[in-house]
């Protein structure tokens, strides 16, 4: 379907396709409608049953075309216009598809809002409508001035906002805690950057450590090559002498021929 050559959106079509089907409607006796019944079940209150049915019209159409989540589900037109301004789908343009808010007051404050149907066409300074619950009875089309209007509803913006809130959410990236799984291999854990840092680090410090070693290598000894022990010398006056380990002898000075004990052999 399309308006002056232009293409319908396709939330738009859908809503208007099943509304058509509706035209001509008429509530029963004590103001019941099938759309009122629909509406007391769906909430689970009876008093709906037989209450003005403008907007649970548009509820019920709504949910025939799958696409509430755009429409929204109210009884109370107040309520209606409310949710529409807090999904920033809110304009002062009518576009077929669009929900018309009006308050017979001329009121502009959401809050004296009184009735709603459905942009069908815009010809000139004056919209065509479906709306249901007029003539005191009907559903049907309209012809309305728009001094009444306080405002229309856009369906096809909330789908959009909420297209593009899902593509956002999705683009954040996931904390660690909630992608790591408990269950899962520990040496997953490996490739997480945390990890990687661990083991740069770890890897860099071993290396300094091995180079500085060889760097020492040949100052250091080990018990293998340790140098032979120096004998213990004592400082008497002048000279140095080494102690004579037999008790009672006197110390020999450094150089003196050493004496020959009897029992020692020659050499």
């Amino acid at each position: 379907m399309s308006q002056g050559g232009v293409a319908l959106d396709p939330i738009a079509e859908k809503l208007l396709k099943t509304v058509r089907k509706e035209l001509g409607y008429r509530e029963k006796a004590g103001q019941h409608t099938k759309f009122g019944h629909w509406y007391a079940e769906r909430v689970q209150d009876p008093q709906y049953k037989n209450a003005p049915w403008c907007d649970m019209f548009i509820a019920w159409a709504a949910d025939k075309a799958g696409i509430s989540e755009y429409v929204g589900e109210f009884a109370w037109t107040p309520s209606h216009a409310v949710w529409f301004i807090q999904q920033g789908a809110w304009t002062q343009e009518p576009e077929p598809g669009a929900l018309v808010f009006f308050d017979w007051k001329g009121g502009k404050d959401y809050k004296g809002i009184d009735h709603v149907g459905i942009v069908e066409r815009v010809k000139g300074e004056k919209i065509h409508t479906i709306e249901a619950n007029v003539d005191r009875v009907w559903l049907k089309r309209k012809v309305r001035d728009t001094d009444k209007v306080v405002g229309y509803g856009l369906p096809r913006v909330v789908k959009a906002r909420a297209e593009q809130d899902g593509i956002l959410r999705t683009e954040q990236p996931f904390p660690l805690r909630e992608r790591a799984d408990p269950a899962s291999n520990p040496l997953d854990l490996i490739g997480t950057p945390i990890a990687l840092l661990l083991i740069i680090v770890a890897g860099t410090v071993a290396i300094a450590f091995r180079l500085a070693g060889r760097r020492r290598g040949h100052h250091r000894r080990g018990p293998w090559n340790a140098p032979p022990a120096q004998p213990d010398i004592e400082r008497i006056g002048p000279q140095y002498v080494m102690p004579d380990e037999t008790p009672g002898r006197e110390p020999v000075p450094a150089g003196a021929p050493r004496r020959r004990r009897p029992y020692d052999p020659k050499t």
